[in-house]
């Protein structure tokens, strides 16, 4: 068999075989005798037919065949003999010939994992931001929970002040247009609204606004200018002039009930205020802890790739890419865009959706090797767990489950992920990590 493998750019290659005469024979001699075994003829005994009948009646099948066998068998001779070489996918052959000697021919492309030489991924140096639950962030949860059990009056003799709630309907236009119909389906909370509650402070709504309110009453209409800032979030209405025109329908102060062991009750039957506090601690330190542990992740991650650039193959870029373009969609719709949105940003999204597409994949194929080198595994009894976990998930019986995710093809990706997260427990087991204290933004997101 003379095979022949030329790599190419893009992580491609291309395979060139030709199988001998003989083998072709051979092979098309079994293929017959497989053919004449089993076919149903009429006027001969199963088994019994002649080869000539068996070749007129049915050649084309038999062709196919011989040559679906061929495909494979030679494609496997072919990889056995290149064992350095990593076959991600084979396409479908090509340039198929049967030439007059009795040769048999094709091309095949091939699609290649990434070779590259792994960076020092051992003591990877990462910071992460310095967590702590202070007696002021169980005070802001208490405040919080205060908060739902507030009680509020209307205000009769006097008019709106700093800590007051307003009531107010208001629509908001730029240049004499309503906001979603520039901004689209984002700005659509901000278009209009009618009974929509308000507190008078600094920073509600949009900087400056209730100090517009202040002083106002029931009936009371105003013009609120608002210079929306240059990194306003809807890309259309950055830089503009918005102007609400505001109806105050309601003023309303607001009693908070005191923070007391009767308060803890509402909560919390049979809790005291010191118990509930203590809950709302334990519960602050676990959602920290994911955010640190989630942080920890996404940082080892990120210096990992800063160390090294690989190509990809550009098949799974682009089914990569598709995928989180439909996910990227999903996530617009249920966030409120329409489908004009999605269309005006459909090169953005495209965009987005490409690189985040990159980025998972050099992250599995970075995970895949140092798994490799490592010889990380995962273990069989771990991987029946996480099934039967997502089959109760999914309130399934679990052989059910497991048939199921064996035919659609996910439990190759279960066993996959669960090495993935056993390369990166292994990363940041050997990670060199320091606390630092948090930027102004982390500080506000805690």
């Amino acid at each position: 068999m003379n095979i022949r493998l030329e790599k190419k750019e893009n992580c491609i290659a291309t395979l060139s075989i030709e199988v001998p005469a003989e083998t072709v024979t051979k092979e098309r001699h079994q293929v017959i005798k497989a053919f004449m075994s089993q076919a149903k003829i009429p006027g001969f005994r199963p088994g019994k037919a002649p080869k000539a009948v068996i070749e007129k009646r049915h050649g084309e099948d038999i062709s196919a065949e011989v040559e679906n066998r061929l495909f494979q068998s030679s494609i496997q001779q072919a990889l056995k003999e290149n064992e350095e070489v990593e076959v991600l996918n084979v396409k479908n052959p090509q340039n198929v010939a049967h030439s007059a000697d009795g040769t048999f021919s094709f091309d095949t492309e091939l699609i290649l994992s990434p070779e590259f030489e792994l960076p020092e991924y051992k003591g990877l140096e990462i910071e992460i931001p310095k967590v702590e639950v202070t007696e002021e962030i169980i005070d802001e949860n208490l405040e919080q929970l205060q908060q739902r059990f507030a009680d509020y009056q209307d205000i009769e003799d006097r008019a709106l002040e700093d800590g007051d709630l307003a009531v107010i309907d208001f629509t908001g236009t730029v240049d004499g247009k309503p906001l979603d119909e520039v901004g689209g389906e984002q700005a659509k909370p901000l278009a209009s609204n009618e009974g929509y509650w308000i507190r008078i402070e600094d920073e509600a709504f949009f900087p400056g606004f209730t100090d517009e309110l202040v002083g106002c009453k029931v009936d009371n209409e105003k013009e609120i200018k608002i210079s929306l800032p240059e990194d306003f979030p809807i890309e259309a209405l950055r830089g503009q002039e918005a102007i609400f025109a505001v109806k105050v329908t309601g003023m309303k102060t607001e009693t908070l009930p005191e923070l007391n062991d009767e308060f803890a009750e509402k909560i919390d039957p049979g809790k005291t205020l010191e118990e509930v506090k203590e809950l709302i601690r334990e519960d602050l330190k676990m959602q920290q802890s994911r955010k640190v542990e989630e942080f920890k992740i996404n940082a080892v991650l990120a210096k990992l790739h800063e160390n090294i650039e690989f190509e990809l193959p550009e098949d799974f870029i682009a089914a990569e890419t598709q995928g989180q373009a439909d996910s990227m969609v999903q996530e617009g719709m249920q966030s409120g865009m329409s489908e004009e949105d999605i269309a005006e940003r459909q090169e953005e999204l495209f965009a987005g959706a490409q690189e985040r597409a990159k980025n998972n994949l050099k992250t599995n194929f970075l995970l895949q090797k140092i798994a490799a080198a490592e010889e990380i595994k995962v273990d069989n009894n771990a991987v029946l767990q996480r099934i039967t976990t997502m089959a109760k998930q999914a309130k399934q019986p679990v052989k059910k489950y497991m048939k199921q995710i064996q035919k659609d093809g996910t439990l190759s990706n279960v066993r996959q992920n669960m090495l993935f997260s056993n390369a990166i427990d292994f990363l940041l087991e050997h990670a060199s990590i320091s606390e630092v204290e948090p930027k102004p933004e982390e500080t506000e997101e805690n």
